[in-house]
């Protein structure tokens, strides 16, 4: 535990030292709220769908969760090239727990950066229908954060640089964002389009969010908790698995 507890909090320690990455991972949140969210707007209502804040708030903040959670296996590139990695890897201390607590401390900053959007989202106009059910909210954004922090470890695990890491990631988040929907609603979609969006992880993490904030589910809440305890089983699993693996 004590082991656990240290990557926790150096995880967190480099989270609130780095200023500038804390300030520049709001940026792309605020161009999707600001600029679809009142862009848009008029037209959602004109369809018929109400207030788009509304809509893509709980989506913006998923989104926020999902990039920082996945991009935190950069770091273990990174711990990996220079050093610490090394020196942490030969303590007696088994690996599944330094997996642990590095995916703790991961998951611990997306949720904090969620948090901060969440914030920003009710400046922008976004308001809660259901504020009994924040607590359910926050379940959801924390499983979002474990389930995606884990999977950027297990593919950092198997992956020694920098730039190899931002093709992967790029080439899985961007895909799982666009299906979850976090922009659009998943009723009446093509075929394909429902297909993926139904083996999209986020999808029910941000459908969760959404039900708990706002009281709108596509999959329903039951669905979307079962799917991602399901589903962040399955990546820590593997996380672990491909972790127990590095060979340094």
């Amino acid at each position: 535990m004590d082991v656990i507890y240290v990557l926790w909090l150096r995880q967190l320690k480099r989270y609130w030292r780095s200023r500038g990455r804390v300030i520049g991972s709001l940026g792309q949140p605020l161009l999707f709220l600001l600029a679809l969210g009142f862009g848009f707007g008029p037209v959602f209502r004109k369809a018929g769908q109400g207030d788009y804040i509304q809509f893509l708030a709980p989506g913006v903040i998923g989104m926020t969760i999902l990039f920082a959670a996945v991009f935190s296996g950069i770091e273990l590139i990174w711990d990996r090239q220079f050093g610490f990695m090394k020196e942490v890897l030969v303590a007696p201390v088994p690996r599944l727990t330094i997996m642990f607590g590095r995916t703790l401390g991961g998951a611990t900053t997306a949720l904090i950066q969620g948090f901060i959007v969440f914030v920003i989202c009710l400046l922008a106009g976004f308001r809660l229908t259901h504020v009994e059910q924040v607590p359910l909210a926050v379940l959801f954004m924390s499983l979002i954060a474990l389930m995606f922090t884990a999977l950027g470890t297990a593919i950092a695990s198997v992956m020694s640089d920098f730039q190899g890491f931002q093709l992967v990631i790029n080439f899985l988040v961007m895909p799982m964002f666009f299906l979850s929907g976090a922009l659009f609603p998943l009723m009446n979609l093509p075929k394909l389009l429902e297909i993926l969006a139904t083996i999209d992880p986020l999808s029910y993490g941000v459908d969760g969010i959404r039900a708990a904030f706002v009281g709108v589910a596509h999959f329903g809440i039951q669905v979307d908790l079962a799917m991602l305890f399901v589903l962040s089983a399955l990546l820590l699993g593997m996380g672990s698995y491909l972790f127990s693996r590095i060979e340094l």
